[in-house]
């Protein structure tokens, strides 16, 4: 098959040329989602990310007890979400504390948002 398939008789132009100019204009944003959806489709990642915009920072032997895994399955999972740019990292002491970056809040607190109102639904029925 050749070219486009679709069997329109005549293709709004001025649609298909906005279109593109939003997606271009919107790469980098596509690119941060794309990532954080990428890694945050771990159950585990996602729970991680989840406490830490609620609790704003846990260190990995936090995380350990409170999903009760192994602090190695932990660091290998916050190690994900170093690389991707997703966390970051205070040392106080010898204890390294993770924080969400600050500039992807806006993408992932829509779906703690769900989450919260969803636990509270669950909750009062």
């Amino acid at each position: 098959m050749e070219g486009n398939s679709c069997i329109r008789l005549y293709a709004d132009q001025a649609q298909i040329m906005a279109c593109k100019s939003k997606l271009k204009a919107a790469e980098k944003a596509f690119a941060s989602l794309s990532a954080v959806l990428s890694l945050a489709g771990n159950e585990v990642r996602l729970k991680i990310l989840y406490l830490l915009e609620e609790e704003k920072e846990l260190c990995p032997c936090d995380l350990s007890d409170i999903l009760g895994m192994t602090i190695p399955a932990i660091s290998q999972h916050l190690k994900k979400l170093k690389d991707g740019g997703i966390v970051q990292t205070q040392k106080d002491g010898q204890t390294v504390f993770y924080s969400l970056v600050k500039e992807l809040l806006p993408i992932v607190k829509p779906f703690f948002t769900h989450i919260n109102s969803e636990t509270f639904k669950t909750e009062v029925t």
